[in-house]
């Protein structure tokens, strides 16, 4: 993307940490109601991009483990780490 084609669209934050997805960022992402969206983090940089079957697919199989290490024991055994 050139520096020309660099557009900033604003969105506030709710009390509940909710915002609005701006049209232009709608229409760039070809985003409609009920769609979801995958939020990419690295080095205090944040992108946003429609989440694709394979990010629902690896969000799914991570979900399905987190609770195994979830008990007062892991909680004794991890807690000086």
């Amino acid at each position: 993307m050139a520096d020309s084609d660099i557009s900033i669209a604003i969105s506030k934050l709710t009390s509940k940490y909710q915002a609005t997805v701006p049209r232009s960022v709608r229409e760039a992402l070809a985003l409609k109601a009920g769609d979801r969206i995958a939020f990419e983090v690295c080095d205090g940089e944040v992108k946003l991009r429609k989440a694709q079957s394979i990010d629902l697919e690896y969000l799914a199989s991570v979900e399905s483990g987190l609770g195994e290490w979830n008990s007062d024991e892991d909680a004794r055994s991890y807690d000086d780490l």
